[in-house]
This record gives C-alpha cells, structure tokens and sequence, in this order.
C-alpha cells in the first residue's frame, strides 16, 4: 500500500485545520410547506460543489450533516467572495437549444473569450442533435433528428453559475457538474414574449412508471407556469429546450406536443435512478431553497501548520516510548511490536493517501490525527494479550515453540472482542456526531479493523518464526524467554 502511494505520487489530503482555510455551516431553510429531503440536501450540496469548483478550489469536502451542510475548503485565499456565492440560491431557467457546440479548445492568444457569453447576432450552423429524453402531453413521441456541432464555438469556454445570466445567450455542458468532455450546447436567453422562464413555473415532479413499464417523470404546472410553458412550446415545437440548473443542463428534451394541459411527461432512456435525479432537480430548481449561514470559522495556514506539527510530534513520541517500553519489557518480542507499528504506520499512510486521491476525497484533519494516536494503544493491546497468553503457556510447562503456536488461538479471540467493542464505539460516534468528531471515529474505526488483520498475517506468523530459533529464544538479554520471565530449558518439550 505504501509502495502504490508513494508510486503514485500520492500523498494524504490534509483538511483545514491542518493546512489552514474555511469552514462554514449552513442550515437550509424550507418554505412554507415545503419538506426537504435527504435527495434534496444533496442536491444542494452538489450544487454548491459546482460552484467552488467554478473558483478553482482544490480539495473542497462538502458533506450532508443531519439537516445541516458543512462547507470546508482548504487554502482559500478571498473566503468572503467565495462563501457569498456558494450560498446563493441556485435556478432553475428554461432555455432553447440554438445548437451543439463542439469540446472546448483554448485559443493560443493574448485575447481571452469571456466565458459563457456570445454576440446577440451569432448564429448556429446546425440543426437537430439526437436526444434521449422528450417533453410531451400524451405519452407520444418520435424519434428527432440529430443536431450538428457549431464548430465555430470550440473556442468558446462553457459558463459557470456565478456568471448564469437568463437574459442573455450562454454555452453550457450537459450533466450537473458536467466534467471534462460532456456534451455542450448553445442555449438561447430563458425568456418568452418578455416573461422569464425560470422553475416556479413547476409545481411538481415526480419519477414513475408509463404504461409502457419505461421510466418516465411526471410534472404538473402552476397556473401561471402552465401559459409560460405552453408559450415555450410553442415557439419551441419540435426542438430541444434544455433545463438549466445553478448553471449546468439536467436535461434537453424535446418538445413534441404544442400545448400543455397544466401537465405533462418527460419520457426517454430513464432507469429509475436517472428518473429520480431529475425529478429532484426539477423539484429543487421549482422551489429554490434559502440557505441560512449558522457558523463560520477561518484557520490560518500558520495555525494550521503549527497543529500539524503538534499532531505528528505528539504521534512520534507515542510511538517511541511505546516501542521502549515494550522492548524492555518483552525483549525480543518488542522487536515485533516495533515492526507491527512501523508496518501497520505504512499500510495506514498509504491507505488514507489512497482515499484522497479516489473519489472519497478522504481527509485528514487534527481529530483524524488524534483517532491515530489513540489507535495506537489499541494495535499494542493486541500484543500485550497474545504476549501475556504465552507467559501463561509457558508457566503451564509447555515450551515457547509450542506455547507460540496454542497462544495466539485463545488470544486472538480476546483480540477479537477487545477490537469489536473500540470498532462498535467508533461506528456510534460516526453515525450519531457531526463534524471534527466523525474524523475521529472514522480513524479510529480503519485502525480497528486494520489490526484485526494485522494480528493474524503479521504478528502470529511473525511470533512463530522467533519462536522456532533457538538464538532468538535462548539470547541472554533480549532472548524470548528472558522477556516471558522464563527458560525454554526448563520446559517440557512437546511434539508440534
């Protein structure tokens, strides 16, 4: 595990507390009325997540907490700025799609193109493009034709939500939070005949199944939304009219029905999963949720720093007399509790290295450093019952040979349960706390875990192979058997 990390250049993902930053709590506030649900808070989560992506900030963690979202960015330099943005509101704007726009390619110049808007006069080359998902009143569809990419706007960059202007034309990617290589498409202004279309104009939407068994998702319209719509349809007949949320397209449907009785349908290639997802994000996008800033709390990258130190200074030292104490006590035997703790130490750092870099995005932060620490009287506990187990075989007459081999049995047995109650603590305070806490728990948790299996391919084979040489048994100081208070000599030897 080390040898991949350090392979891959990885290294762990300090948090902020550990290398300086922002922290910010918000607490959504729901209408009237309205019932937010778990779907829903993560959507808002992955919205603001789009959104400091838009700022470039590395390493953002933004995580669901109970009905609260807890925002922690990393090395932040203009925290105000940034913070104000991300807990605006997000929209919903229904926009006409004028064409395809090919993958971004940047221009080599000093002139740079301003990101997401064109001239009012710019006109697409293309025609239809192929969609998998179509707006109707009856159920009925046909296939369309396919839209053609513009290459004239490879070198326009695509618009992110700070800059989400509906009066204006705007180039956007498919997919919330629509990555490198998504689908792009030239979206007209979110206006008709002078009234804006935006997501108050649903009042619901709900994923289920047609009369066909395909997946489908349902909206119905408000009073005032059903003759925007129908206007939309309208002008829009036969054409993709993209749903644009916080400055990403959810969805391009076609428009197949001129008129809309206060309802309608959006039918494709749905599973059930897709189907939800946009029912959500019409749901969010009809009733935008306020955001309400409970706590904000900035650490200086000195201080952040100055707690790194601390956290690895306060580990070093545990470990060091750790591994003193326990080969003064043991002798021989602390030799595999020094290379258990230096291997164990290894495999750690490479696995929390690991999981930054995935799709976790695991952090590091102060109370994950103290969760390791305090693993580490957990990961000796292990030795001190299999080594106390021994002196126990040993006084009952049998030889180390034979005692290293019966021990580890009844020992890892009392390893077990000791490891399954730290790991039940630690799944409590996972599940039950919030912020720093968690940290805490979920190290503390990985290193339970870890030495349940570190005690059975590392340490009993380890014992075994000490245990069958007669140096290592028989040295006068740091001999096996001087650390068991004990000598093999006066031993019964037993057939193994």
């Amino acid at each position: 595990m080390l040898g991949l990390a350090l392979g891959m250049s990885w290294s762990p993902k300090l948090g902020l507390d550990l290398q300086g930053g922002l922290s910010v709590i918000f607490k959504p506030v729901p209408h009237q009325g309205q019932v937010l649900s778990q779907k829903t808070l993560q959507t808002v989560a992955d919205i603001m997540s789009n959104r400091i992506g838009a700022f470039g900030v590395s390493q953002p963690n933004i995580t669901v907490q109970g009905g609260d979202i807890v925002v922690q960015l990393p090395g932040v330099k203009d925290a105000n700025t940034i913070v104000n943005e991300i807990g605006n509101t997000a929209q919903l704007y229904f926009r006409p799609v004028l064409c395809g726009v090919p993958p971004y390619v940047p221009v080599k110049s000093s002139v740079k193109s301003k990101p997401g808007y064109y001239p009012s006069t710019a006109l697409c080359s293309g025609g239809f493009r192929y969609s998998s998902a179509y707006y109707t009143s009856s159920g009925n569809f046909a296939p369309p034709a396919q839209y053609v990419e513009d290459p004239a706007y490879a070198n326009y960059p695509s618009a992110s939500s700070h800059i989400d202007n509906p009066f204006k034309p705007i180039i956007l990617p498919v997919g919330l939070g629509g990555g490198t290589g998504a689908a792009r498409y030239l979206l007209g202004p979110a206006v008709i005949k002078g009234t804006l279309a935006d997501g108050t104009i649903i009042k619901n939407a709900t994923a289920g199944l047609s009369t066909n068994g395909q997946w489908v998702v349902n909206f119905t319209l408000t009073g005032k939304g059903s003759t925007i719509f129908n206007e939309i349809a309208a002008a829009n007949y036969q054409q993709l009219v993209a749903n644009d949320l916080d400055g990403q397209i959810v969805s391009a449907p076609v428009i197949n029905s001129q008129s809309f009785p206060g309802s309608g349908e959006i039918s494709g290639t749905f599973t059930q999963a897709s189907a939800s997802l946009l029912a959500t994000d019409l749901n969010y996008g009809s009733l935008p949720v306020p955001l309400e800033r409970l706590t904000e709390q900035t650490v200086s990258p000195t201080l952040g720093k100055s707690s790194l130190r601390a956290g690895l200074l306060a580990g070093f030292l545990g470990l060091l007399l750790v591994m003193a104490y326990t080969i003064f006590y043991y002798r021989a035997l602390g030799i595999v509790v020094v290379t258990g703790l230096i291997t164990t130490a290894a495999f750690i750092y490479g696995l929390i290295s690991a999981l930054g870099a995935s799709s976790f995005g695991l952090t590091l932060d102060l109370s994950g450093v103290t969760g390791l620490i305090v693993s580490i009287g957990i990961t000796v506990d292990s030795y001190i019952v299999y080594f106390e187990r021994l002196k126990d075989e040993v006084r009952a007459g049998r030889s180390i040979r034979s005692a290293v081999d019966r021990g580890f049995v009844s020992a890892y047995r009392t390893i077990l349960s000791a490891d399954a109650v730290s790991f039940i603590g630690a799944l409590v305070l996972w599940v039950l706390s919030v912020g720093a806490v968690r940290g805490f728990a979920f190290m503390l948790g990985i290193s339970t875990l870890i030495d349940v299996v570190t005690a059975y391919v590392f340490t009993r084979p380890l014992v075994i192979l000490l245990g069958r040489n007669k140096i290592v048994t028989e040295a006068r100081r740091l001999g096996i058997a001087r650390g068991l208070a004990s000598h093999a000599t006066n031993s019964v030897e037993e057939p193994v």
